[in-house]
């Protein structure tokens, strides 16, 4: 089959037509009456949000692609801490998103530019005795669930050369099934000689 620009297009109709027409195309919020008091605070919106398709485009960007990450960065700062809802409240930052690829040298960066590090982060980056203190400083967060439902084993297992006493560490406070991670970077075979 020869490929044109009109079979590609066709293509792409197909695959549109194909998506299930249950699911919205954009995001949509869902509806909302308050049942309680509403609350005496009023804020006061003294400057624009920022635009969801930008924070869209970054937090997808921070999961692979560090150039791109840095050039929306530079464009616009405030993103470093911009959080998307992809629905239902499965919030996340670009720095959720590179934590739970396992791309550390977007961690690394993100955080460089103040990106604020949490307990999933750090299990992720081998940040051993950071882990430890947030599950002294409470306990149950050993069950909690970054972006798309990521526990902190799965990101443990990110954890490069401290991966191994990442999980150990987790699995002695609370000892679950281990599936494998389809985001473990396997060294190349000439490195493990």
């Amino acid at each position: 089959m020869k490929w044109s620009a009109g079979t590609a297009l066709g293509t792409v109709a197909g695959l549109v037509l194909a998506q299930d027409p249950t699911k919205p195309a954009v995001p949509v919020e869902a509806a909302f009456t308050r049942d309680y008091p509403e609350p005496e605070f009023k804020p006061r919106w003294k400057k624009p949000q920022l635009s969801r398709l930008m924070i869209q485009d970054f937090v997808i960007y921070a999961h692979s692609d560090l150039n791109m990450t840095k050039t929306l960065l530079d464009k616009e700062p405030m993103l470093i801490n911009a959080l998307m809802d992809w629905g239902a409240g499965d919030w996340e930052s670009g720095l959720g998103g590179a934590s739970h690829m396992g791309r550390h040298d977007i961690v690394e960066f993100l955080l460089e530019r103040g990106a604020r590090i949490d307990i999933f982060c750090a299990t992720m980056m081998g940040q051993l005795d950071a882990v430890k203190s947030f599950l002294t400083l409470q306990p149950k967060l050993i069950d909690a669930r970054g972006p798309h439902g990521f526990s902190l084993h799965f990101h443990a297992q990110l954890a490069g050369k401290d991966a191994d006493k990442m999980v150990e560490y987790l699995q002695s406070v609370k000892k679950i099934e281990l599936k494998p991670n389809p985001f473990v970077q396997k060294p190349p075979p000439a490195a493990i000689a």
